[in-house]
């Protein structure tokens, strides 16, 4: 187990080098994941049944987050042509908007916007870009957690709900023999690829949802949405375990396809997923699914630079974040890969405190 002053290094890295809507959302919730767990969706998200009113300059995520926020557009940020990057900001938006109505009303009018004018894949599925209907499984981890979210902080049941639909209608068109999900399919751009990251992101925002659903005060509504997104999850986590075969111990970039290297991001973000699960529904995940996240934990951990210097909290090899097909290691800081690392560390030591003798 590496130590805490280490894992604050791979968060500085993170926040150094996130230039990008995705990022940095994602850096934010590695921030609140780590630095404040109390408020993550993890733990105690809605105290009363509603979205906590809090001191933005207290929390380090918020604090993070807020200058990337515009307040006078429809969108929260810059998507660079992607519907579904903005969202990664929605939920810091609404946290902040709890005591700065600008950023209350950026955040719905960002929900509007995903609603009512992006494009719909034929089975209704939002799409991930603006112009065309396109679906990649990167949009789980940004658009149904915020729905999810705002479906509590607008006391909307039916947006809840819909949360768990896109996911599900995401799984459908994506979902591959191997249990676990393409990357990317649609007319402009096509990975039909079983991307490591991808799937990654797909079930950690599935499971981000489920936590949602379960710890707000729509629990008792929700139960046949909550029981799809677990089987969900499993799906691609016995899918992704199945094809862990690497002699590195770490997931290839490519799932299937030997060719590739190992690489940290997809390895993190799928074994932090796991943890999470472990704790939400242990009925389902058992002890196996744990016990493959430490592992993979403890291999990741042997790829962050140690060494007092720049390249300190520097976890490599991961994949080029701007382009999966590069066949070459990334080895300067990939923003998710950083965030992802962060966010296993976190979900370990929640993990770890529901299983203290592990």
């Amino acid at each position: 187990m590496v130590s805490a002053d280490l894992i604050n290094a791979v968060l500085t890295q993170a926040v150094r080098v996130a230039t990008h809507s995705w990022e940095y959302g994602t850096v934010a919730e590695a921030l609140l994941e780590w630095d404040t767990p109390q408020l993550a969706i993890w733990n105690d998200p809605f105290p009363d049944g509603q979205v906590p009113t809090l001191a933005v300059d207290d929390v380090s995520a918020l604090s993070y987050i807020k200058p990337h926020i515009r307040t006078d557009n429809v969108t929260l940020v810059d998507g660079d042509g992607s519907a579904g990057d903005p969202a990664a900001e929605g939920i810091p938006a609404l946290l902040i908007g709890k005591s700065d109505d600008a950023y209350w009303d950026a955040a719905l009018r960002q929900l509007a916007h995903l609603v009512a004018a992006v494009p719909r894949w034929p089975n209704g599925a939002i799409s991930h870009r603006e112009t065309v209907p396109e679906l990649w499984a990167d949009f789980v981890y940004m658009v149904p957690p915020f729905l999810a979210y705002a479906g509590v902080a607008t006391c909307n049941v039916t947006l809840a709900k819909e949360a768990a639909l896109q996911a599900e209608l995401y799984r459908r068109v994506l979902i591959q023999p191997a249990g676990v999900w393409m990357h990317i399919t649609g007319p402009q751009v096509q990975d039909y690829e079983l991307w490591s990251t991808g799937n990654g992101w797909a079930a950690a925002g599935m499971a981000r949802v489920l936590a949602t659903l379960k710890k707000g005060p729509y629990a008792a509504d929700t139960l046949d949405e909550q029981a799809a997104l677990a089987s969900s999850i499993k799906e691609i986590l016995d899918g992704a375990r199945a094809l862990d075969t690497d002699a590195s111990g770490l997931l290839r970039n490519y799932l299937n396809q030997t060719a590739w290297f190992g690489e940290i991001a997809g390895t993190s973000v799928l074994a932090a997923t796991a943890l999470r699960v472990a704790v939400l529904e242990p009925e389902t995940f058992g002890r196996e699914y744990a016990a493959w996240a430490v592992e993979k934990m403890g291999v990741v951990d042997g790829h962050i630079e140690a060494d007092e210097g720049d390249a300190k909290g520097i976890v490599a090899p991961a994949v080029n974040p701007l382009n999966w097909w590069d066949t070459a290691p990334y080895t300067t800081g990939s923003p998710e890969g950083q965030s992802f690392v962060v966010l296993l560390h976190a979900a370990y030591r929640d993990w770890q405190a529901t299983h203290p003798s592990k």
